[in-house]
This record gives C-alpha cells, structure tokens and sequence, in this order.
C-alpha cells in the first residue's frame, strides 16, 4: 500500500505534500509523488522545475518518509497519470491540492481534482490553501 500524491510546485502542493506526508507517516506507507504534464513549454505547465524538486526532495528527506518521486511529460491528462500510478501501487489514499476559483469553479472542481474524486478507486484526500483574505 502507498499514500500517491498529486503534486504541482505551489502553495497548493505544499499544503497537499504536507497532507500527504502526515498520512503516510500515520499509516506507515510510502509516499509515491507525481508530477506530470502534456506539454512543458505551456506557460501554464504545473511541471517542477529544478528548484522545485530541489526543495520537494529536502523537505521529504526531512520527513524520515519513504518516498519516490516521479516527473514526466505525458499523452494522458495528470488526472489519469495519478490514478494510473495510484492502481499500480494498490494505493490506500490518494492526496490532491485544490485551490479557491471563480464563480464557475465554485460549482465545478478542477478538471484534474474532479476527475481524481469520481474516479479513483481509493479514498481521495482533496487539500486546499487556507483564505488568507
């Protein structure tokens, strides 16, 4: 069994990880992390730099959590990459981020939480930013 996380290099993903990190610690399993995209040069592309994986790396070696930590570009959506990744490694809790949207998301997830949520075969852990508005 495994926590799978869905990552993305933002606040979100750090209040996810951070989520995903307690679960893995209070259900002594490892930590699959990913971070996927279709295209990298999309200015809107949630891949992590190397900064960003410089940072992931040391925050969950900190953590004493046994992790991996998975980066591609992808054909599939990062919805599918994720739950793909979460089947092949029998998860027993899926971590996502979500963030506050306008009017329209108010109603509607994102594409990728709403897809993981109605999906996934596992438990779905959605974690969002504190409003600090």
């Amino acid at each position: 069994m495994t926590v799978v996380l869905g990552y993305v290099p933002s606040q979100v993903g750090r209040s996810a990880l951070q989520a995903a990190l307690a679960a893995a610690i209070e259900r002594a399993e490892p930590l699959l992390v990913i971070n996927t995209t279709r295209n990298p040069d999309d200015p809107g592309s949630r891949l992590a730099t190397g900064a960003d994986l410089e940072a992931l790396h040391a925050i969950l070696e900190s953590s004493g959590v046994e992790y991996e930590v998975r980066q591609f570009v992808s054909e599939s959506t990062a919805a599918d990459d994720v739950l793909s990744a979460a089947e092949e490694r029998n998860a027993s809790l899926i971590v996502v981020g979500v963030r506050r949207r306008d009017r329209l998301g108010k109603i509607l997830l994102g594409a990728t939480a709403q897809s993981i949520l109605l999906d996934a075969a596992c438990p779905v852990l959605s974690v969002k930013v504190k409003d600090h508005s």
